[in-house]
């Protein structure tokens, strides 16, 4: 596989996973922090956030905010939190992206929660060729998932995939950036089996040993794009044959998740899948939404 035929940059270092666990130390001392960040700081952040994308952050966050946060008064020049948070409101303009990206982080590989994929091989040779088919990736992260979904669907129908579109979004365009390009350590693709790695990546030479590159007939099958799920319309074309919203709900609180899950269902068809992550459970939303098993879920009433 060393037919990379244009160098490939080394991809930037992945962003750190999405906080697992909420045992993290107590917020430090004022007194040895470049900035104060008092308790009304954080609760201010966290109504920021939560407004802006829908995010809950945890109470025992606030470290994590303060570190992330910290980067933004720096880079923006503002002496304490207080300012840069006026300055975000009263005209945040591009620093609202950047805050947004500050505090979403993401924990992603290729073939995660693998039960899924075989489903939805057997749902695309369901479906067959007569249509159309669409899926939407809504939590892509640098790009994994995505890519996972594209060699699923290459491995099911061969040559005959050119009716199935992908569409993959994030909220954050760090990490959007990342996916477009396609490239990852070989770390990141060492599970992956050998058979895999000969289809759907070419491996670097030189001053690009180490990495590899998702093969192009592969990133052609994606369109990346930016969407917060708060969104009131979604820029993306349905109906939609698959959802994958894994992973990403766990962020929202229940009445957001539940708008946010009334909004996919007029956009699927009366056969779609949803699929979600393992901790992820929506029995709050059984009107809308029923269980097939194994965070599978169907609409719950066929239109």
């Amino acid at each position: 596989m060393s037919d990379l035929r244009k160098p490939v940059p080394p991809s930037p270092p992945s962003p750190p996973s999405r906080p697992s666990s909420p045992l993290v130390p107590p917020p430090r001392d004022n007194a040895i922090r470049e900035f104060a960040f008092s308790t009304a700081d954080f609760d201010r952040v966290r109504q920021l956030i939560y407004k802006h994308a829908g995010i809950s952050l945890s109470p025992v966050k606030q470290d994590m905010v303060y570190s992330r946060l910290a980067r933004r008064l720096r880079a923006t020049g503002k002496q304490t939190f207080g300012e840069y948070l006026d300055a975000l409101e009263k005209n945040g303009g591009d620093e609202w992206e950047r805050f947004v990206n500050s505090l979403t982080t993401n924990l992603t590989s290729f073939f995660r929660e693998p039960h899924h994929f075989p489903i939805l091989a057997e749902h695309l040779q369901k479906l067959g060729s007569r249509r159309p088919v669409r899926v939407w990736c809504s939590a892509a992260s640098t790009g994994e998932e995505p890519y996972s979904i594209a060699m699923t669907v290459a491995e099911t129908l061969g040559s005959n995939c050119s009716h199935v579109s992908i569409v993959a979004s994030d909220l954050d365009t760090n990490v959007l950036a990342t996916a477009q390009k396609g490239v990852y350590s070989a770390d990141r693709v060492e599970k992956l089996s050998p058979e895999r790695l000969r289809r759907f990546f070419l491996r670097g030479a030189g001053a690009q040993e180490g990495y590899v590159s998702v093969r192009p007939e592969l990133k052609n099958m994606i369109q990346f794009q930016r969407i917060n799920l708060l969104d009131q319309n979604y820029a993306v074309k349905g109906p939609l044959d698959v959802i994958f919203c894994r992973n990403v709900m766990i962020y929202f609180d229940k009445p957001t998740q539940y708008k946010i899950l009334s909004r996919f269902a007029p956009m699927m068809q009366p056969d779609g899948l949803m699929f979600a992550g393992h901790s992820e459970s929506f029995l709050h939303a059984a009107d809308l939404f029923k269980s097939l098993g194994k965070t599978v879920y169907a609409l719950a009433r066929a239109r």
